[in-house]
């Protein structure tokens, strides 16, 4: 069974073509190519707590420590940590974006 990327879990409809996108946007988790794979995530998907400017529960988080308090409570966060229970840490992302910056080549394809 594929695992669930943010806006499959709290249907939000703002991934790309969302129901939500063309009125609210594309959320930046659902079009962070960077971060595709993280904890077998979508783009963004399962990184969201990382990727700065998600809007959740109505408010837009420009900062990792005011998403924190926030995401901290988010049953889709609980449930990546269990599933990841030393995956989903902020130095796990820095390393999975530092491995994954590492495959590029030179010219950034």
């Amino acid at each position: 069974m594929p695992k669930k990327n943010c806006w499959e879990f709290k249907k939000c409809g703002r991934e790309i073509g969302g129901f939500n996108a063309a009125k609210d946007g594309v959320c930046p988790a659902a079009c962070n190519a960077e971060a595709d794979g993280f904890c077998d995530g979508k783009n963004g998907g399962r990184a969201c707590i990382y990727v700065i400017g998600t809007l959740c529960d109505g408010e837009c988080r420009q900062a990792f420590a005011s998403k924190e308090k926030l995401c901290g409570k988010c049953e889709f966060y609980l449930q990546l940590k269990k599933e990841y229970p030393s995956g989903m840490t902020i130095f796990s992302y820095v390393d999975y974006m530092i491995k994954h910056d590492k495959g590029k080549s030179a010219d950034g394809g």
